[in-house]
Order: C-alpha cells, then structure tokens, then sequence
C-alpha cells in the first residue's frame, strides 16, 4: 500500500515525503510543478535511495486523480497541494477560492469513493487570524484575516464534512511557520523570486543577494512592535505528518492539531538569531504592515503531544543553521566537485 503525496515536491511536502520515505511508507507523489522545481525529485531520490513513484497533474483534476488511485495502491493521502501566500491571496481571492478549494473537493470525492482509510490535510495557523489569548489552543475562535486563510478553513470543513459521512478518518495539521532544511541542504526553501516567508528573505541579505529586509509593522503591540510568530522546523513538520498517519484514531473522525514550538520569536529577534548563525548584521528598514498579518501567534501543541505522540524537536538555532547551509553562497563546482544541489 503506498501515500499519496500530493504538493510532494513543495517545500513542505519535499521533506514529509522524505520522512514517510524514512519510516518504510511507500510514497506516490502527485505534484503539478507550478511551484516546486522538477530537480527536487532528483535530491528526493537521492536522499531516499529510492526510485520515487512520481505523476505531474493537477491535484484538483479528477481526470488525474482518478487514474492515479486505479493504478497505485493508495490507502492513505497527504495533501499540501495548494496557493500558499497570504497577502498574493488578498489580491487575488477567487484565484485562491478556486485553487485551494477546488484540490480538496475533487481529492476528498476520490478518496471516498476508493474507500481510503486515513487523509492527512496540510492546514494552517492563519485559521486563527487574531486571537486575544495566546497561545493558540485548536479550540481558539477561528476568524481568518485573508482568503488562503479563510480556504484552509474550508478545506478542514470539507473534509470533516466527508469523514463523518464515509468510512475516513481526517486529520487536520495547523502548522505555524516552517523553518529550516534538509540537514543536508538538498532540499529546502530558497525561492529564486520574491519570497513570501520571513527567513528566505532574511537569508537573501544574509547571501547579498537582498540588501536589506522589510520589516512589515513596528508598531504593534509586543515587546519590540514586530509581530510574533512560532518557528517550528520543517523536519519536525514532516515527522509530524507521519506521527498523523500512524496514530491510533477512531474512523469515521475528524481531529485538528496545531504543530509547533509553542514559543514565540519576534521579527528582530529572528534578525539577531540570523545574525549570530550567519556571522554578518543583517540590514533592514521598517515597512506598513501588511494586510491579513497578525500582531502575535504561537502554538500550544499538547493534544498533538498527548495524542499523536508529537512534539517539536530541533532548536531555532537547528533551523536556522540548517537553513543557511541551503541558502549560502557556495564555490562555483570544479570537475571533482560537484554542484550545490536544488532546492525548492
């Protein structure tokens, strides 16, 4: 029997299938490329030692899904496919609506008509938008300050929706900011264009190829009037989502969890943090907040603790030592070298 991975050669979905490649899960990635390089399935297969099962199609065409759950053996999903930036969301919502939502409606009508046992749905924290009480319990009010977070929400409801009415468990992963690499810098988020996460942007200055970074919002409330986010890293993500697969769960259910560190950094202590790994400042300029950010989120992750058996491992320091050693310049390759490896 084999997961279907679909996002498989994203960023996040690069290192789960790594980690289900890891724990003796055969993987089936489905992956359209419109925002992962094709040279990531390379680094996949050189890191698994495997060679990996992989289909280019849309995860919202039933025409491909369809022939995919005919020929593998499919008992189990993992669904990252999706548009992912909050504020390219704010500028086009209905592009998002129907991306994000259109996947999970054609994904959760295929798996329960093949009777697929378990769905592992890549959600996340922007669910929350601003809460009054930190941290962030599942429970916290639900109010989405942009349409990727208001899709993510649906996308939970559809599939709850298709658990309670079919034989499926769903289980709902709300992740706050994914940090970090491969420790083996094969694979990681180094965007060659405008990145939409703090770090990548960070790293682009640490590199030269960024002069400075904008910090979006100095004013807000906390101890330094940058916004509060919880880093987690993106290898803690992925054992997180075979920890979803493997956990002990009533059928016909649905449960969500948050996965993260449940601490808090600000926007110029990740710059110190930055800058200590690296060895060199880091330049910013203060910028308007954005629209759709928060002023402030970190996790409590005690039901994913207690529940699957969960908890996030690797430091701030891990993840950002492992995310330079995808991101810094490297020697240009001579014959007897070989090249610094892609990365998405």
């Amino acid at each position: 029997m084999a997961t279907l991975v679909t996002g498989g050669a994203g960023y996040i979905g690069s290192h789960t299938t790594v980690a289900l490649h890891d724990a003796g899960r055969e993987v089936v990635v489905l992956d359209d490329f419109s925002n992962a390089s094709r040279r990531v399935i390379d680094a996949i297969r050189s890191l698994t030692g495997s060679d990996l099962v992989v289909v280019e199609g849309d995860a919202g065409d039933p025409g491909v899904l369809e022939p995919v759950f005919a020929r593998y053996r499919i008992d189990s999903v993992v669904h990252f496919a999706a548009r992912k930036s909050v504020s390219e969301s704010v500028a086009d919502p209905l592009g998002y609506y129907r991306a994000n939502l259109g996947s999970v409606i054609a994904l959760a009508a295929a798996v329960v008509d093949r009777g697929v046992g378990r769905v592992v749905f890549s959600s996340s924290a922007a669910v929350y938008g601003a809460t009054s009480t930190l941290p962030v319990t599942e429970d916290s009010p639900t109010a989405p300050e942009s349409p990727y977070g208001a899709t993510k929400l649906m996308g939970e409801r559809i599939l709850a929706d298709a658990a309670a009415a079919s034989q499926m468990t769903a289980v709902m992963l709300r992740y706050f900011n994914p940090v970090g690499a491969h420790p083996s810098g094969l694979i990681g988020e180094d965007p060659s264009g405008e990145p939409s996460n703090l770090v990548p942007r960070i790293m682009q200055v640490a590199s030269g190829r960024r002069d400075r970074l904008e910090v979006f919002g100095g004013d807000y409330s906390t101890v330094d009037g940058t916004a509060v986010r919880d880093y987690v890293h993106v290898m803690d993500l992925a054992e997180g989502h075979v920890s979803a697969l493997e956990a002990d769960l009533t059928p016909e259910s649905s449960r969500i969890y948050n996965l993260g560190t449940g601490a808090g950094t600000t926007v110029l202590q990740m710059l110190a943090e930055v800058s200590d790994v690296v060895g060199v400042p880091i330049a910013y300029e203060v910028a308007p907040r954005r629209p759709g950010d928060p002023a402030a989120s970190w996790a409590d992750c005690t039901r994913a603790h207690h529940e699957l058996g969960w908890q996030a491992r690797r430091s701030l320091k891990e993840m950002l030592a492992d995310h330079w050693n995808l991101t810094r310049p490297h020697p240009e390759p001579t014959d007897s070298s070989p090249p610094h490896p892609p990365s998405t």
